[in-house]
């Protein structure tokens, strides 16, 4: 999962059509960014965090840049 695939479903728990109309795109526009075909603009980047902040959910721009670690990863990390 990515960085914007991480945002969408986990933080603001939107489907990618409404991800597309917060930004306003479309939903293959979307499919894009999480595949890493494209990036968003600046405004689209903003209307996520403004979303986002409108939830009362905390933010961090570093969310745009830094996918998550796998699941997989969490269990070898804790590992002894």
């Amino acid at each position: 999962m990515n960085a914007l695939e991480h945002i969408r479903k986990n933080i603001l728990k939107l489907s990618q059509a409404g991800m597309a109309e917060l930004v306003g795109a479309n939903q293959a526009t979307i499919s894009r960014w999480e595949k890493g075909e494209l990036q968003p603009s600046l405004a689209q980047m903003n209307a996520i965090r403004e979303k986002a902040k409108a939830d009362n959910i905390w933010w961090d721009d570093r969310w745009f840049f830094e996918a998550p670690p796998s699941p997989d990863a969490e269990k070898l990390r804790a590992a002894p």
